[in-house]
């Protein structure tokens, strides 16, 4: 597997930066992101949703990206989208 860049936020430094990819088999994006606060991942963790259990699984996380990474995130979704990767 092989990742394509999409992009990353301009406004941090060179100390970690919010980044999108898109993986070319699969279409899904991957996203690294600040680790949500605690009170944030509280909030997400007690929200209920028809049919499914509150909590958030062992393997997965709750992530903060920053409003500014949009366009990038719009751009990996046309390109998920378009199937051009497959």
């Amino acid at each position: 597997m092989a990742l394509r860049f999409i992009g990353i936020d301009p406004n941090t430094g060179g100390n970690g930066s919010p980044t999108v990819w898109v993986d070319p088999d699969t279409a899904d994006l991957v996203i690294q992101g600040w680790r949500a606060d605690v009170q944030t991942e509280r909030e997400c963790a007690e929200f209920e949703i028809p049919g499914h259990a509150t909590g958030i699984p062992t393997n997965e996380t709750v992530i903060r990206i920053p409003a500014r990474l949009v366009p990038v995130l719009r751009e990996a979704c046309d390109v998920a989208e378009r199937g051009e990767l497959r």
